[in-house]
């Protein structure tokens, strides 16, 4: 099962108690500014077999998903500066990435370097998932059975590591891989929340794959929650 980053920070917030006798939390929400776009419909017709597992349902991409209250779902939000010179724990709970109807789940998701990542395919059809790192070596790993699975790891942390499926052109996902566990992903409200952070001066960025990052500054005391909302019009395109 997926280990949430909010459930592993305490967990780790309990193990260096000694160390950081004092945490906060920061909370927000991401704004989508704009004209709405319409969902974009994925065409499956290259394999039978993914059109089969929806019915003739549609089928739309999770590129840009802007919720019923104007947020932004699928934002990547973590501590991008504060935390040089702190060492955490690696954890070896895995994190899972399911290739399932011939998209993958979750769409957008966080890890630390050396953490177990564990791949499945849920599909009666053949999937192969293709990481694209620049920091860590690549994998490209066959799976042509429903029901496989694969652990794989990435050595070093990179915001962001892109995942395609070179069988299926339409699927793709994203996971930032970092040195800490201080990330969380927005969800349907546009939510996100990063738990137990030890009190610091920290830089905060949001990512979001078509929209680009914004990032923010906070000040965060001993026992605060700080609100850190961030909004897409602010964005700037990734080069």
């Amino acid at each position: 099962m997926f280990i949430t980053s909010s459930i592993y920070a305490t967990i780790v917030a309990c193990c260096l108690a000694s160390s950081f006798a004092f945490a906060g939390n920061i909370k927000g929400k991401v704004d989508f500014k704009g004209t709405k776009p319409n969902p974009t419909e994925i065409k499956m017709i290259a394999d039978p077999n993914c059109i089969k597992i929806h019915a003739g349902k549609k089928v739309t991409s999770d590129q840009v998903v802007v919720n019923t209250n104007n947020t932004l779902r699928h934002v990547f939000v973590y501590v991008k500066k504060g935390l040089e010179g702190k060492k955490f724990p690696k954890p070896t709970q895995k994190v899972t990435i399911d290739q399932q109807g011939c998209t993958y789940h979750p769409h957008l998701f966080g890890m630390m370097a050396s953490q177990p990542l564990e791949i499945i395919n849920s599909d009666p059809t053949m999937h192969n998932i293709h990481a694209l790192p620049k920091n860590s070596k690549q994998f490209n790993i066959a799976q042509p059975r429903k029901g496989m699975k694969r652990v794989q790891t990435f050595d070093k942390p990179e915001v962001m590591v892109k995942i395609k499926c070179d069988v299926h052109p339409w699927m793709a996902a994203y996971v930032g891989v970092l040195d800490h566990p201080f990330y969380a992903v927005t969800d349907d409200q546009g939510n996100y929340e990063i738990k137990n952070l030890p009190a610091g001066d920290y830089e905060i960025e949001a990512w979001h794959e078509k929209y680009g990052s914004q990032t923010m500054k906070v000040s965060v005391g001993a026992a605060d929650t700080k609100t850190v909302d961030f909004s897409s019009d602010k964005f700037v395109a990734s080069k």
